[in-house]
């Protein structure tokens, strides 16, 4: 069952041209299935007919090491990637949730391994994060962080990983921290539900303003079902749509009833109906 304001909401959602969404692929992040950091997430998220995982890297040191870093997990991802024909299209650095980069010297070297880690699963993208302690709360940390990625991303070239930067900013501060880095290893993770429910942004003008070339992944999420928030999602598909972003939306989904399956299923029957 969808609730009237899902139906009236889909009903006035504009019509996308068609094909114009065709490079558009809807993966998933592990934690979403319960499976973070766990190579069973890579079949799971194929059940449901998803097209690729994000897989978190963890927050667990032991004797200096992130959990990814073990060779043999590595390898279990990759078999089962290789298994199941899905793709591993990003990782998240967690960690940098305990070890902020715009204080901490020890996130360098968390952004580092997170690059090794990322180039080994062929994941080829590397996702920051930059929220509550860590959150770039003025115009000097800014400038100090895109110093500290300017020397990351060196690094990410050479290990051909993009850095994807996600964060509270407006689109206009996340364009001066790329003009800083200044480097193609280094561009915006955007998510739709942090901008909108917590940044406040108009993220579909957000999106054409940035354009497809400075950003290399989405989040998709919502406080709550998608289309039930107050993120709208037929506007933001066709923003998409209109710059002709090529890649991936991974969902950031929660599971309001408790189901993570029949949450996960009913949020994908919702971003489905809009692509159709």
């Amino acid at each position: 069952m969808i609730s009237r304001r899902t139906f009236l909401a889909a009903a006035a959602a504009p019509l996308l041209p068609a094909g114009k969404l065709a490079g558009l692929k809807i993966g998933v992040m592990d934690g979403v299935l319960r499976q973070s950091g766990k190579p069973a997430a890579v079949g799971l998220a194929k059940s449901f007919g998803l097209e690729g995982l994000q897989v978190t890297i963890g927050r667990a040191v032991q004797d200096g090491r992130l959990p990814l870093e073990d060779s043999e997990l590595q390898n279990s991802y990759l078999a089962e990637s290789a298994r199941c024909g899905l793709p591993l299209n990003a990782t998240y650095l967690d960690i940098l949730h305990v070890n902020c980069l715009k204080d901490d010297p020890l996130a360098q070297q968390w952004v580092l391994k997170g690059i090794q880690i990322t180039r080994n699963l062929k994941a080829g993208i590397l996702m920051t994060v930059f929220f509550g302690k860590c959150s770039i709360l003025n115009r000097q940390e800014l400038e100090y962080v895109a110093g500290l990625f300017k020397d990351l991303a060196r690094e990410a070239e050479r290990a051909g990983v993009i850095i994807g930067f996600e964060n509270l900013l407006s689109a206009e501060d996340n364009a001066r921290a790329m003009d800083l880095v200044a480097s193609k290893a280094f561009k915006i993770y955007y998510d739709v539900g942090n901008s909108t429910n917590t940044g406040g942004f108009d993220v579909p003008k957000e999106i054409r303003w940035l354009g497809k070339d400075r950003i290399c992944q989405f989040h998709f999420k919502d406080k709550g079902y998608l289309g039930e928030g107050k993120v709208d999602f037929p506007a933001v598909l066709a923003a998409l749509a209109e710059i002709g972003f090529q890649g991936y939306a991974n969902l950031e989904s929660s599971a309001p009833s408790g189901s993570m399956e029949q949450d996960l299923r009913r949020n994908l029957d919702y971003l489905r109906g809009l692509q159709n």
